[in-house]
């Protein structure tokens, strides 16, 4: 089943290529950056709102789906249709730890 979601997504991708995240943000008014509140909730998922962006509120269930979260948030919020991005944000900082975006996020140090 998820070999099947995989194949489905890069044939989605084949037909309709990623825009550049900066024309996605510049078309829909997304901000350059963003500050978040990340909580964890009692049963330890992160819950994800903006101050900036009344409303706004996701979550997720480890640090690696946080930063697609985010961005399926952020994406959702402006009306972006999903043909044009998944990420328009591709990495979260967190003091001295920095989560990335390369196709799966990762954690490194800042």
């Amino acid at each position: 089943m998820k070999e099947l979601k995989e194949l489905s997504e890069k044939i989605f991708r084949l037909l309709y290529p990623h825009k550049d995240p900066a024309i996605v943000k510049r078309e829909y008014g997304i901000p350059e950056s963003l500050n978040i509140n990340v909580r964890i909730s009692k049963d330890g998922w992160f819950v994800i709102s903006s101050t900036e962006l009344p409303g706004l509120i996701t979550q997720a269930k480890d640090h690696q789906e946080l930063i697609e979260m985010i961005n399926d948030a952020v994406l959702t919020y402006f009306d972006v249709p999903r043909k044009e991005a998944d990420i328009i944000y591709d990495r979260v900082n967190f003091g001295d730890q920095v989560i990335q975006y390369r196709a799966k996020a990762q954690t490194q140090p800042a």
